[in-house]
């Protein structure tokens, strides 16, 4: 029986070729859309599960109240592990982790000749215990017992000694904040994945850390590492977080942050918080573009369903017979669904085919590694995922065709109902609603991506350049500024103790005090040291007040606030008033305007300039139109005056857009998936133009005969055709605008939606409606009336 019926299925396919190759294009290219974006998900939700204790392995977060507003953060005490460990019969390790790379660290590893910078893990010695980063050489318990040990990744041991075996017990030396340090290769670990958000090519020792690089580390009124703690099993986390929530006072009586604790495979997904409550992140997206995966694959079967059901006259005597001949309705509904199902199966083939082309371009928009195993290893999904597609593609047609009387189809009357047709004009509507909603967030999407990358920074980010000091640039830095400077192209330079660019702020402080200061008002100040030149190289405009200059006397007194920092503290004409930074007195030099230190994402952070001379970062503004030539003497300068230390710089412009990296493959994404399903919904218009043609064959050939002309005809079979799309807008427009509003929440700054977006949507929807039904309004209107009318 089943023979027979994919013999039927075969015999359909081959005697319709049109239909059955646009069946299956719709279907192929509306699963290899699924498939792509399904392996996508995969992938983000495999985030960090790799590790072996991943269920028992958390971060521990604290909370803080600022201006009436619940800040998260991640960055914790030095001492924190340490007492989590000695204190907490729940934990088994706990350890600080601090990422060099996360703050800014510059760190640069020499070996006898060549000098190769890098980012890395400062951790405690239980670090590879806790964490699953496979050792090649060395032990996990005692990679990190000495204090001048350091752990190399394999990728980086080739690099800097040829092989992992030359690696193990090699001196090395390395560089951070200028400084140099001595380590010895105590063990080789395998190259991190790509699915790890702690992304590094070292780790060296928390007591290196906190005894010779950041030695502030050690005391509890300071922040900045990482601390994670590995749960002994079956510990109520609930109880955990209620028991550690004021841990920190036991050691800090003056503490104002709360503790709690996010299980780390969290991190990636749930990263994001609003006044203290998880809110948002990439999660979001990974459920977008699961309900846009099922979307696309919902418009492909409704496309099917309508191509089926338009070709519902070619079959019904078939049908007739068989009903006839004591066929029953179950046994027509097998043999529907065994051919939905066939050319479903068929469709996939296609479908493989074309993600294994797709699969390059898909892993380039996307960022992601994505490689041919993927289909193997998910193959039983797939094959699944298939046989859903072609159930739900072939159950209207199925059970559509089953429901005639053989009478009616042997006499032809297989016009349908009127709920039939509405059904059908139903689903195209849905169809062109769906894309209509894709188009219409791809170009909200797109506004506010340009509107986050041309909104004004608050300093001139074009033509500047940003370079790390290290060696003898770190040491005599005002040197190699006045040599720099005198470089033609070069405006001006100035220095800073680390970018202006992070997310979560970079170095801050509490610990800034004025008079006035509510009780418990707690202030996260970001706070940077900087020279007498940065805020000129970087064309920060003053509000009132002065800048810090050469001829300053004692500028280490003196403060330079931005107005944001002014408004939080309540400050009226701050400029000459004393304020106390970490206990010292200060006065307020002058206010600067604000300017962004994230994205706009987030809203304008307090900034504090102090005058410092070490300096990490080197700014440098270049006339317009010398930047090749002028980098080529920069390079040169750098070169001579720092031998043995590699010029490596950026462009501050570039820094600022790599912000909305996220945002942008995201657009790109949505651009994709928008063209598809706008794609398989033509597709469906045209089976429904084609079924609407068929059930109008005689009228049209009677309109002919009576003097109808082809345009009248035209106007005839596309006027009803207009009525769905401008009803789909009519829907599309009210859930776009809620889900993009929505999704616009989350930018601190966000452009308006504009109602250009909703008209521009809309007569492109028509115009590519209108292209699509005229093949088969063109072919109707220039038919010849004799042949329309002699249709038996």
């Amino acid at each position: 029986m089943f023979r027979n019926q994919l013999k039927i299925a075969w015999r359909n396919l081959k005697g319709n070729p049109l239909f059955s190759l646009i069946n299956i294009l719709g279907l192929s290219t509306g699963m290899a859309s699924a498939f792509l974006i399904y392996f996508w998900v995969a992938d983000e939700t495999m985030v960090d599960k790799f590790h072996a204790n991943e269920p028992n392995l958390y971060q521990i977060m604290m909370r803080s109240e600022e201006n009436g507003i619940i800040r998260v953060l991640d960055g914790t005490q030095g001492p924190l592990s340490e007492a989590m460990e000695k204190d907490l019969p729940e934990v088994e390790h706990a350890l600080t982790v601090m990422d060099g790379g996360k703050l800014g660290m510059s760190i640069s590893f020499k070996n006898e000749e060549n000098l190769f910078k890098t980012e890395g893990l400062f951790a405690s010695k239980t670090f590879f215990d806790a964490f699953t980063f496979p050792l090649i050489r060395g032990t996990a318990s005692q990679v990190l017992s000495d204090k001048d040990a350091v752990v190399i990744s394999e990728n980086f041991a080739i690099k800097l000694f040829g092989s992992v075996e030359n690696a193990m017990n090699r001196p090395m030396e390395y560089n951070i904040f200028g400084n140099g340090h001595s380590a010895k290769v105590t063990g080789v670990f395998k190259n991190v994945p790509n699915n790890s958000t702690l992304q590094f090519n070292f780790v060296a020792t928390r007591k290196k850390l906190l005894e010779d690089i950041w030695t502030n580390g050690q005391v509890w009124t300071n922040t900045g590492p990482d601390t994670y703690v590995l749960l002994k099993p079956n510990v109520d986390i609930t109880a955990f977080n209620l028991k550690i929530e004021r841990f920190v006072d036991k050691y800090d009586e003056y503490n104002t942050f709360s503790l709690f604790s996010r299980k780390f495979s969290d991190t990636y997904l749930k990263g994001n918080y609003e006044n203290g409550v998880q809110s948002g992140g990439r999660i979001t997206y990974v459920k977008l573009f699961s309900f846009v995966a099922l979307l696309v694959l919902l418009i492909a079967c409704i496309n099917f369903m309508n191509l089926s059901t338009a070709r519902v006259s070619r079959r019904f005597k078939e049908i007739g017979i068989k009903k006839t001949l004591g066929s029953t309705k179950r046994n027509l509904v097998i043999q529907f669904l065994s051919e939905s199902i066939f050319i479903t199966f068929l469709s996939l083939v296609l479908a493989l085919v074309l993600v294994i082309l797709l699969i390059p371009v898909f892993n380039f928009i996307t960022g992601k590694e994505l490689g041919m195993n993927l289909i193997f290893q998910h193959m039983s999904i797939l094959l699944l995922g298939t046989l859903a597609t072609g159930f739900i593609s072939g159950s209207y047609p199925a059970f559509y065709l089953s429901g005639f009387s053989p009478l009616a189809t042997l006499k032809g009357k297989f016009q349908g109902k009127g709920t039939e047709l509405f059904a059908r004009k139903g689903l195209v509507v849905f169809q062109f609603m769906a894309s209509l909603v894709l188009i219409i967030s791809v170009l909200i999407i797109n506004d506010q991506i340009n509107f986050a990358l041309t909104k004004p920074m608050g300093y001139q980010k074009d033509n500047l350049i940003h370079f790390d000091l290290e060696g003898k640039a770190y040491e005599n830095a005002p040197v190699l500024f006045d040599e720099i400077e005198k470089i033609e192209g070069v405006e001006s330079i100035g220095g800073l103790s680390e970018s202006l660019i992070s997310e979560d702020g970079g170095s801050s402080t509490y610990g800034i005090d004025w008079p006035g200061k509510a009780e418990n008002l707690e202030i996260d100040f970001i706070i940077r040291r900087v020279d007498e030149n940065l805020i000129q190289t970087m064309n920060i405009e003053m509000l009132e007040g002065d800048a810090f200059t050469a001829e300053l006397g004692s500028p280490e007194t003196y403060l330079v606030l931005n107005e944001e920092a002014t408004r939080l503290m309540g400050l009226k004409d701050p400029v000459g008033k004393k304020i106390q930074l970490w206990g010292e007195d200060k006065t307020i030099l002058g206010v600067m305007k604000n300017f962004h230190t994230a994205s706009v994402m987030q809203p304008i952070s307090p900034v504090v300039f102090r005058y410092g001379s070490n300096l990490d970062l080197a700014m440098v503004r270049i006339r317009p139109g010398t930047s090749a030539k002028t980098l080529e003497s920069i390079e040169q300068t750098y070169n001579s005056f720092n031998p043995g230390f590699n010029f490596s710089f950026g462009f501050q412009n570039q820094s600022v857009n790599a912000q909305y990296l996220t945002e942008q493959r995201i657009l790109s994404l949505s651009r994709y998936f928008a063209f598809l399903a706008i794609f398989i919904s033509c597709l469906g218009l045209f089976g429904l133009a084609a079924f609407n043609t068929e059930l109008r064959i005689k009228e049209i050939g009677i309109r002919k005969v009576l003097g109808s002309s082809s345009l009248g005809i035209l106007r005839l079979l596309s006027s009803d055709f207009v009525k769905l799309i401008v009803l789909s807008i009519a829907l599309a427009t009210p859930i776009a605008w809620y889900a993009m509003n929505d999704w616009l929440i989350q930018f601190a700054y966000r452009t308006a939606i504009s109602w250009w977006v909703f008209a521009v949507s809309g007569i492109l929807a028509i115009t590519i409606a209108m292209f699509t039904i005229s093949f088969q309004a063109i072919k109707a209107a220039n038919a010849n009336p004799v042949k329309s009318l002699r249709t038996e």
